[in-house]
């Protein structure tokens, strides 16, 4: 997750102001409002060309934080309270992660090499000379201009020029993804490519305009908690720990005064991935294989499964932490709804997956849900965590976790892990290699696509420093008084 910034804390508010009207009973009646009260006709100051744009974005925003897929908006004389009836009104969420807010994706040209204005101008011209294309030539001014229609971004005008004085512009939200699954369309507005896209949620944070938006299912996991007669069941994350500036007992206890019937620690299925996934290892090497991956990070597997088809044999079929607690949960309350929460986006394409998951929420929503109901987190409706849970099962939040917790469960084996600490375009690249060749520096790989590990994903509270002092001190806690 990228530092807070002012996308995010207007994502933050807009899910908030739905949250609080819905709990108010006046979503429906009030919603078409949030636009105008954000950019009232006074401020002097919008952030786009003016508060009639500013407008129509924060409502295009607010479709899909309804749980609709903007390809669909159409009519832009449909309200936001007729979207707000239908989904109250829906069975099952859409079966799409992310859509692209097109009136907010305008600003960004393509990947580009630009003479800044420290160009001296110098004699030598090793911009120029170098150039293969010839695409540099002077300005009245005496500076370097290079011609995008000939330039091919080679780079090599930057790396040569004395002054610095050349930089590369990248799109942040195509420089961030690792797999290459967003690019403009013919007017300029970034497209995701389905088939490629992994639901890392890198695009999302990379944006400097917000344009990139989930589909969120809230509205949803707001209509089941408030049916009396519908159980409600809320398995968390093992992140938990590294998202609230509180104790963890605190949080899960805000969890249950949302009105959840039980709140369940997926570290317990961790525990389980945990025990399943070290006995596959031993299998695994005592059979020759060169190594093992780990699988329960689903952004990964879906990078294995459509990029990286040579992986696949080498992937973990252990399912991971979540696929366990939510088996259990079902078990128990059969006819309940289940809903993970966390801070993950592929998490959502894994529940649509999973027949014992129904909703997925982030930890942004959980909080802004805390916010829109003004729930507290107070020490007499604190629940206590699990004493059954192994607390490597909860280290599975942070990058390194899970190949430690195999590690603590069979010390007397000759594991050695690899740690992919966040995916990018150049450990896709590695990973390929690793793949094709069967060769790395140990023989189990532990891969999580977001820098940090889960403490950080795209729908987390914090940046990954920040989530990991947090889970390091809540988790020594734990420990001391376990």
């Amino acid at each position: 997750m990228a530092y807070v910034d002012n996308t995010m804390i207007i994502r933050r508010d807009l899910l908030a102001r739905m949250a609080d009207l819905y709990n108010q009973g006046n979503l429906v009646d009030q919603i078409d409002r949030i636009p105008l009260e954000m950019a009232p006709r006074r401020n002097s100051n919008p952030d786009r060309c003016c508060i009639f744009k500013e407008r129509v974005i924060i409502t295009e925003k607010l479709i899909p934080l309804l749980g609709f897929d903007l390809n669909e908006y159409t009519d832009e004389l449909k309200t936001l309270a007729s979207y707000a009836e239908e989904a109250q009104e829906r069975k099952n969420p859409i079966n799409k992660i992310l859509t692209v807010v097109a009136e907010a994706c305008t600003s960004c040209v393509k990947n580009s090499y630009i003479v800044t204005n420290l160009c001296k101008g110098c004699v030598a011209h090793p911009c120029m000379m170098n150039c293969p294309r010839e695409s540099i030539s002077w300005n009245d001014n005496g500076q370097a201009q290079i011609n995008p229609k000939t330039c091919i971004n080679c780079g090599l005008c930057m790396s040569v020029c004395p002054y610095h004085s050349i930089i590369y512009m990248p799109v942040p939200c195509e420089n961030a993804c690792p797999v290459g699954a967003i690019s403009k369309d013919k007017y300029g507005i970034e497209q995701i490519n389905e088939e490629k896209c992994i639901d890392c949620g890198k695009c999302i944070t990379a944006c400097p305009f917000g344009s990139i938006m989930e589909n969120s299912q809230i509205i949803d996991v707001m209509q089941s908690i408030k049916k009396e007669e519908q159980e409600t069941i809320a398995i968390v994350a093992p992140a938990i720990i590294g998202q609230f500036q509180t104790q963890t007992e605190y949080v899960l206890g805000a969890i249950k005064k949302l009105g959840f019937t039980e709140v369940i620690e997926v570290a317990k299925g961790a525990n389980i991935t945990t025990e399943n996934e070290a006995n596959e290892l031993l299998e695994r090497l005592e059979a020759k294989d060169p190594f093992m991956t780990t699988s329960c990070c689903p952004a990964y597997v879906s990078a294995v499964n459509k990029h990286i088809p040579d992986m696949k044999k080498y992937v973990s079929e252990t399912k991971s932490p979540m696929y366990y607690t939510a088996e259990a949960a079902r078990a128990k309350y059969p006819k309940s709804k289940i809903v993970f929460i966390g801070p993950c986006i592929a998490k959502r394409r894994e529940g649509m997956n999973d027949p014992n998951v129904d909703f997925v929420m982030t930890f942004e929503e959980l909080s802004a849900l805390f916010k829109g109901w003004k729930i507290e987190m107070e020490v007499d409706h604190a629940i206590h965590l699990d004493k059954s849970i192994l607390n490597h099962g909860r280290a599975y939040a942070a990058s390194g976790g899970v190949a430690q917790s195999v590690l603590e469960l069979k010390p007397y084996v000759n594991i050695q892990p690899v740690i992919v600490n966040g995916l990018d375009k150049k450990k896709i690249n590695m990973l390929k290699a690793f793949a094709k060749t069967g060769k790395t520096s140990g023989n189990f790989i532990e891969v999580m696509a977001c820098e940090g590990g889960c403490i950080a994903g795209p729908s987390s509270n914090y940046d990954a420093k920040t989530g990991s002092k947090l889970y390091q001190k809540n988790l020594a806690d734990i420990i001391s008084e376990s």
